[in-house]
């Protein structure tokens, strides 16, 4: 979710001050280096002159703004800097799917934690073993004060991720943490750098190593693949990481949910994904064609529906996890599911990033090429009742948020309140062994 009306520009430029404390990231610039970033402005200007899905760019004075970001470029002073105005010209815009993606960094960072907004605060959810996070003492349920000396919102938190995990990667985060007892403490968390490989198989459009591409495309598909757990004929519980399903494995898991009377669709920390599977997912729950969504473009709005499958659809009881972390596809599915009065949702407030984008990859220079992007939101995506879960997201039916004690002691209550309502005994401690969280690779 992109802030608005507190900052005229990106976080990053407002936050600088914390990132650029460490002097590996204060680099001075040539002036191969600034017109190189000039070339990246006007690229990026352009695309969204072309592709942006609203022709009048939400009111904005586009012109005016890539001329300011033009001339703060001109006076930038470090590498830093250049990156940051390219990606603070996007703020204006003001929609979570419209991004910039900055030359490949080939030394890759590994915080060894995650954290996450539940309800209006932000908590530790994970420590990688044998990380410095660990060593440090950070565990599940620390409530996270500030990151680099600002505080996590919901207004915020994705911005400062798109900082540390995109545009500039930190060698090492500042934390304030408060634990159970109230004790407030300061840490300074590293991240496993992972040193490149000489490159053998260079890929041409991202401008990476194609073999580690690989290895991380494998290892993105079994991080995203769908789990499920039957509980007796009662329940059966469906895990989706993100909307990724053929048609045929869509079908598959639907028939069998149909061997039970209640269907749950997990879809915490679900990013979103394919139109495709959605509307599989949803086809495979009604026996009556639906409207998804009807698409808003720069040309035309229309109509999109899942047809409604009359002999095989799951027809029993439906229930729908979500949580800060559910995005996209996955917000739309939720609320299909409320407006069709289909079934129930649980858990917390989503994401509120609902749009359409598509990626247009730039590249500049010859020997080295510098390969970079931008992710342009080419749709807005508006409900069957007239709104955009832009920054809305969805309200669960039954809000549930896991406390601070349920996530230091490995604790579901949102899974067993599910299990609960259709008669299942399965207590939170249980409810969290279900389904394990797995870490990308190193």
């Amino acid at each position: 979710m992109f802030l608005n009306n507190i900052l005229t520009r990106i976080l990053g430029l407002i936050i600088m001050a914390g990132l650029l404390a460490m002097p590996s990231w204060s680099q001075h610039v040539d002036r191969l280096e600034r017109e190189r970033a000039q070339v990246m402005l006007q690229d990026v200007a352009s695309d969204i002159r072309r592709y942006y899905y609203d022709p009048k760019l939400r009111g904005v004075d586009w012109d005016t703004k890539v001329k300011n970001a033009k001339e703060r470029i001109a006076k930038a002073t470090t590498r830093e800097e250049l990156v940051l105005e390219i990606a603070a010209v996007l703020e204006a815009l003001d929609d979570s799917h419209t991004s910039f993606v900055p030359p490949h960094d080939p030394i890759r960072q590994e915080y060894g934690w995650r954290f996450q907004m539940v309800g209006a605060r932000c908590y530790v959810t994970h420590v990688r073993p044998k990380s410095d996070a660990e060593d440090k003492g950070l565990r599940p349920g620390d409530e996270v004060l500030t990151i680099n000396g600002f505080t996590p919102t919901r207004e915020s938190l994705s911005k400062m991720e798109y900082v540390f995990d995109v545009l500039l990667p930190q060698s090492g985060l500042r934390v304030d943490l408060r634990d159970q007892s109230g004790k407030i403490r300061r840490v300074n968390v590293m991240a496993k750098v992972r040193q490149p490989r000489t490159i053998m198989d260079f890929d041409e459009v991202t401008g990476r190593d194609a073999w580690r591409l690989r290895l991380e495309y494998e290892d993105q598909q079994r991080l995203a693949h769908p789990q499920y757990k039957e509980l007796g004929k009662e329940m059966m519980v469906l895990k989706l990481p993100m909307f990724s399903l053929t048609d045929l494995d869509a079908r598959r898991m639907i028939d069998k949910a149909r061997e039970h009377g209640c269907l749950v669709v997990d879809l915490r920390g679900n990013p979103g994904g394919f139109g495709s599977t959605l509307r599989a997912l949803l086809s495979s729950v009604f026996e009556r064609d639906v409207k998804v969504v009807d698409r808003v473009t720069r040309e035309s709005i229309s109509p999109e529906m899942a047809e409604g499958n009359h002999h095989r659809a799951f027809t029993g009881r439906l229930i729908v996890l979500v949580d800060s972390q559910s995005a996209s596809a996955a917000e739309v599915f939720a609320r299909v599911i409320q407006i069709e009065k289909r079934g129930i949702v649980l858990g917390d407030r989503t994401s509120g990033s609902v749009m359409e984008a598509k990626y247009c990859p730039h590249s500049t220079g010859l020997k080295p090429v510098y390969s970079y992007g931008i992710f342009v939101a080419i749709a807005d995506l508006v409900m069957s009742d007239g709104k955009s879960l832009e920054h809305t997201g969805v309200t669960p039916d039954e809000t549930i948020l896991p406390t601070a004690a349920d996530l230091a002691n490995d604790r579901d209550p949102v899974m067993a309140r599910a299990a609960e309502m259709v008669g299942v005994k399965l207590s939170p401690e249980d409810a969290a062994k279900l389904f394990t969280y797995e870490w990308p690779m190193n």
